[in-house]
């Protein structure tokens, strides 16, 4: 099992920046894909982005160009660079580890998850 534990969430106006962070421990062996996804409130939980173990990145339409995704496999942290925020990208986001991320998988693929931060954009 995978233990995963987010922070770095908070409030900020649109145009703003904010660094996600994911704490990962556990077996992780078998999770070579990592991911980070946002649930609005009343909305589904949609992926944003996902590193598999070679370092290959997939980004949702539209958060390209202004989310970067990375990890630091010495500190076991997964991260979520996120420029240009605008207020549509309120939502609670969480990270989650699969098996793998070939064909950018959806939520129901992804076997552990973090409790989520929360990111709020303001106009």
């Amino acid at each position: 099992q995978v233990q995963l534990v987010e922070s770095g969430g908070g409030s900020v106006q649109a145009g703003g920046s904010l660094r996600l962070a994911c704490a990962v421990s556990g077996y992780t062996q078998s999770r070579s894909c990592m991911g980070w996804f946002r649930q609005g409130r009343g909305k589904e939980r949609d992926r944003v982005a996902t590193i598999d173990s070679a370092g290959r990145t997939s980004y949702a339409d539209s958060v390209k160009a202004r989310f970067t995704i990375s990890k630091d496999n010495a500190r076991n942290t997964l991260y979520l660079q996120m420029n240009s925020l605008r207020p549509e990208d309120t939502a609670m986001y969480y990270c989650a580890a699969a098996s793998s991320c070939i064909g950018f998988p959806p939520h129901s693929a992804y076997d552990d998850w973090g409790q989520g931060t929360q990111v709020t954009v303001s106009s």
